[in-house]
């Protein structure tokens, strides 16, 4: 009997040590926590898979459901560009330490009045297809200059100017015709109005608190929403520490999730 238990107490420490020696190890915890600002058009259903990679990493992440977007059911009479800035703010305002802030075209508008308004709680911003104003411009004017986008043609605008929809049968073209069938159906579900009065609004910055903060961009080369061209002006005209490309369209945190997730990974590396 005695030895019946020596056995059997053997195979399970090797059962033990061998479970523990396939197991992946766990990621390190990073310093960083990243928060993830959606565009137009989209929520924070969109950062879905970049979010679970960053977290394999060990990051922690927070994507921000901005206000009358994806599944916020806030009403669209009276928000304000400040009213996405604000939402924001609270996420990075929670934070015990300085945080990685990314935003995805419409959600660079966002990102840099949030660099203004709080830039030490910043420690870096990514751009990801994004708009990246200068002082005292709106994104409708930025958006005027963009001869390659297709989306001017296919905005429609409320008989009370309170909204803006994309036209359902131009949708996936102008922000993700490189995307699975999967993610095309769940643009199409989750597709929502959008409040005018924020594409309206001209952002505030100063080189003393927006200036202060390290940008990163990441270009989009075959974007059909905000084209190349555009893209590189506003690299031109703006401090951009590094520049990324991706052969992506509009949205490649839906597209290419892994690259994405990559490259903010590669940028919190950068000192």
């Amino acid at each position: 009997m005695k030895t019946i238990i020596t056995s059997l107490l053997i195979l399970l420490s090797l059962a033990t040590f061998s479970c523990d020696s396939n197991s992946e190890p766990a990621p390190a915890v990073k310093a960083e926590t990243v928060i993830l600002v959606h565009g137009a058009w989209q929520g924070a259903f969109s950062w879905s898979v970049v979010k679970s990679n960053l977290e394999k990493k060990g990051y922690k992440v927070i994507p921000v459901e901005l206000p009358a977007h994806g599944d916020d059911q806030t009403p669209v009479a009276g928000l304000t560009l400040s009213s996405y800035s604000a939402k924001v703010i609270s996420a990075v305002e929670a934070q015990s330490s300085k945080v990685i802030l990314v935003g995805h075209s419409m959600g660079g508008m966002v990102i840099s009045e949030v660099a203004e308004k709080i830039p030490g709680k910043i420690s870096k911003l990514v751009y990801l297809a994004a708009f990246l104003p200068q002082n005292q411009q709106s994104l409708l004017e930025i958006s005027s200059t963009d001869s390659q986008s297709l989306l001017p043609k296919a905005l429609e605008v409320s008989a009370d100017q309170s909204t803006i929809a994309v036209k359902t049968d131009s949708l996936i073209n102008i922000f993700s015709q490189d995307a699975t069938p999967a993610i095309k159906q769940l643009l199409l579900e989750k597709n929502r109005t959008e409040p005018l009065l924020p594409l309206t609004q001209k952002a505030t910055l100063t080189s003393a608190n927006f200036g202060s903060v390290t940008k990163f961009y990441i270009r989009t080369v075959n974007d059909h929403a905000i084209g190349i061209n555009l893209q590189d002006q506003m690299i031109k005209t703006t401090a951009v520490k590094k520049i990324y490309s991706l052969n992506s369209g509009h949205t490649p945190h839906l597209s290419q999730p892994n690259e994405v997730a990559n490259i903010i990974d590669q940028i919190d590396a950068i000192k």
